[in-house]
């Protein structure tokens, strides 16, 4: 069902994911959304509660720490029953991992503005690299982080039993986000 958006919005999780030095995530103007297919129609979810810690100088991206954790149960999918289910054993299952993390490994410059974040996604007790493009802005002393990247949920277990079947519920899921960040230097 919409479950599998759940999925996607881990992966963006994952995405902006950031450690701390000095900076200090603005949750009014930070989003980690996912768009998933089911029976090829998409479905749009987002997580409400995430956190992260960031470490960056755009000077010295090869130095940055970035680490994100995503509260799972705040999983936001517009319909209650389908948030009541996405939180169950055979999706995110959430009183067992209640939630997801990504820590960075690697940060390297991909042009101006823009950079390449390579990290662990950890979701569900199961463990993926990923790469992902992320390009900032800077305006009125925010800095802000958006990207995306696809996530391949049953490489997470998400959707297990009968919601392996990739006819039902897509196996890639679309995380996108968008960081909103204070304390980052000029690019």
């Amino acid at each position: 069902m919409k479950t599998y958006l759940v999925v996607s919005a881990l992966s963006v999780a994952a995405l902006f994911a950031a450690p701390a030095c000095a900076q200090q995530l603005v949750p009014a103007g930070s989003e980690i959304a996912f768009t998933s297919k089911q029976m090829g129609v998409p479905v749009d979810g987002k997580f409400r509660k995430f956190e992260a810690q960031v470490s960056f100088d755009p000077k010295k991206p090869e130095a940055a720490k970035i680490a994100f954790t995503i509260d799972l149960a705040s999983v936001s999918l517009g319909a209650a029953e389908t948030e009541a289910e996405v939180v169950k054993p055979d999706w995110f299952d959430t009183k067992k991992f209640p939630q997801a993390s990504f820590q960075s490994a690697a940060v390297k410059p991909a042009g101006a503005g823009k950079f390449e974040v390579t990290g662990k996604l950890t979701i569900k007790g199961a463990s993926q690299n990923v790469v992902v493009p992320v390009a900032l802005s800077q305006a009125s002393g925010i800095t802000t982080a958006t990207g995306g990247f696809v996530l391949k949920r049953l490489d997470y277990k998400i959707g297990d039993g009968d919601w392996k079947d990739t006819s039902m519920v897509a196996n890639d899921v679309q995380v996108k986000f968008k960081l909103a960040l204070t304390g980052v230097g000029a690019l």
